[in-house]
Formats: C-alpha cells, structure tokens, sequence
C-alpha cells in the first residue's frame, strides 16, 4: 500500500531561546524530524522540561522554530507571515491545553461556540447545531446552559474539546489535558480523543507525560531532553 501523506512534517526542528542579556540560550529542541498522517492519533511522551509543550506550540503555530522546516499538507509555514499563521490556527487547527481557558461569564454553550466568532461574523445555524452535537458527544447535553464555575475539571476540559472542534479543524492538539484531572477523568478524557480522532477523522496529537494517556494513541514517540529518541 502506498504511505499516506502525512498532515505534519517536521524536518530537522530546533528551538533555542535567547537567554537574558541576549545570550544563546539552552536549545529546548534538537534536530526533531517526525511525521503524521492524516487521521493519526499520537502521544509525545516524556517528563516535564523535555520540550513537549514547545514542540506541540511550533506544531501548531503558537510560536516559531530557531531552525528547521515546518509542514502542513504541502505548506512550509516558515514562509508564512503572522496574520497567515493566524489564519490556519482558525481554521485548520484546534488545541486543548491543560488548563481549559473557559470564558468564565459565558455557558457551556457559547464557549463552544467562541472560535467561531474569530472571523467576525454570526454564527450559523448549522454551527450552532453542530455546538449542540460536540455536547451532547461529549456528554454535557444536559450543561449547555452552566458557567464553568458550576462543572466539575473534567465537564470543563469536555467543553474545551467540543470547542476546539466546532470548527472541523484537520489538527486537534492536546497539551497535558488530562494534567490536572483525577484519575477517571483523565481516563475518560483520553478515550474520548481517541473516539473523537476515529468519529470526526481528525489527526490528534497529545502530549503528555501519562503513561495510561499515551498508550491510549495509537502511536507514542518519546522526547527526551529535547529530542526524540525512540518510539514506543
């Protein structure tokens, strides 16, 4: 059979921040090649410090890397500009983080909703019943109405999934969002991305130094001091 295309290349990315008084800094990645297939779902595991959450940035465009190339389907994104940049993040990429970022004043509902907004326009009806199908897949048919103030950590980061999909992003990254969830929410969350990758046909990379959420993807590599070094 033929290899599929990948949806994400990395080809030889490092990451080296200027440290104060405009020094070199440690370099956080080091020569990282890795590609993913459209529909994937992978974990980057490793401890804390390693450069997951940089790696996971670069990848979705939140930041740059020193040196090295960055691609999306056929797109090296180091020629592209901010506003470009932005763009993509709308519309092709969604991200959950470990903390859930809800509006606090606003219900399960119009968070799910807030990333379509970002163009400026009203949302449609066909987005809004599609707000309502991520929640009540995600199992908060019954919460469209609470703030965040009145679920539980794992309702929050279900409302953060739901959201970070409203837009049919080809791109679902994860940073830590099991981190600071009990154990059963945490398990649950993970066997839920993998559902969702299956359901919605979205390529999901998580990164995470849990060995139970790795092991969920169906692929896990290991970074480790700023390089990936093996594949589990």
């Amino acid at each position: 059979m033929p290899e599929t295309s990948p949806i994400v290349e990395l080809v030889n990315v490092s990451k080296q921040y200027v440290a104060p008084g405009g020094e070199p800094g440690a370099a956080v990645l080091q020569d990282v090649t890795l590609r993913v297939a459209a529909g994937e779902s992978l974990a980057v595991a490793g401890p804390s410090g390693s450069g997951k959450s940089t790696l996971l940035n670069i990848i979705g465009t939140l930041d740059r890397p020193t040196s090295g190339q960055v691609l999306l389907g056929s797109r090296n994104l180091g020629g592209l500009g901010d506003e470009d940049l932005a763009s993509i993040r709308r519309r092709e990429i969604g991200f959950v983080f470990q903390l859930h970022h809800l509006l606090p004043q606003c219900t399960a509902m119009e968070n799910v909703l807030v990333p379509a907004l970002a163009d400026g326009q009203a949302v449609s009806a066909e987005t809004e019943e599609r707000g309502l199908w991520l929640l009540a897949r995600v199992g908060l048919e019954d919460r469209l109405t609470y703030r965040p103030g009145q679920l539980s950590g794992g309702e929050r980061q279900r409302v953060a999934v739901a959201r970070a999909l409203i837009n049919r992003p080809k791109l679902l990254l994860a940073d830590e969002p099991t981190g600071s969830l009990d154990r059963a929410s945490s398990e649950n969350l993970g066997r839920l991305l993998v559902e969702l990758n299956r359901e919605e046909g979205v390529t999901v990379i998580v990164v995470t130094h849990a060995a139970a959420i790795a092991s969920l993807m169906a692929r896990t590599m290991e970074l480790r001091d700023g390089r990936l070094v093996r594949e589990a």
